[in-house]
C-alpha cells in the first residue's frame, strides 16, 4: 500500500493505492493521527486506486473518522469501485461515510 498526501483548500487528501488489509491498516491511523497534531481535521480519503479493503481497513476509516470528529473535523472518500464498494454496502457503511464519486464534490462538502 502507498499512501500520497496532497492539499487542496486547506483539506488533506490521501491517494491509497493497493490492498488495505491488517498489516498496513495501523499506517492510515497513523497518518490521521498525525494530521490531527497539525491541526489538520478535513481529510478526504481517496480509493480509486485500492483493489481490496477487510475488515481491518474498514476499523481503520471508522476510528480515524471518529477522531477527526472530536476535532469537528470530517473524513470523506471518494472513488469507491467494484469489490471495495461492495464492502462498504455490505457492512452498511454507505450511510456512516460520506462517499463521493468526484473530489470536486467532497471538497465544497466541506465548506457547506
Amino acid at each position: 500500500m502507498d499512501i500520497n498526501k496532497r492539499t487542496k483548500d486547506d483539506i488533506i487528501i490521501l491517494d491509497i493505492t493497493g490492498e488495505i488489509d491488517l498489516y498496513n491498516a495501523p499506517e492510515i491511523k497513523d497518518i490521521i493521527n498525525k494530521l490531527i497534531e497539525e491541526q489538520k481535521y478535513n481529510v478526504i480519503i481517496n480509493l480509486e486506486r485500492v483493489s481490496y479493503i477487510d475488515s481491518s481497513g474498514i476499523g481503520a476509516l471508522i476510528s480515524s473518522l471518529s477522531n477527526l470528529k472530536k476535532y469537528q473535523g470530517g473524513l470523506k472518500i471518494i472513488n469507491v469501485y467494484a469489490s471495495v464498494r461492495k464492502v462498504f454496502e455490505l457492512t452498511k457503511l454507505t450511510s456512516f461515510f460520506e462517499i463521493f464519486d468526484a473530489e470536486e464534490d467532497a471538497v465544497t462538502s466541506f465548506n457547506k
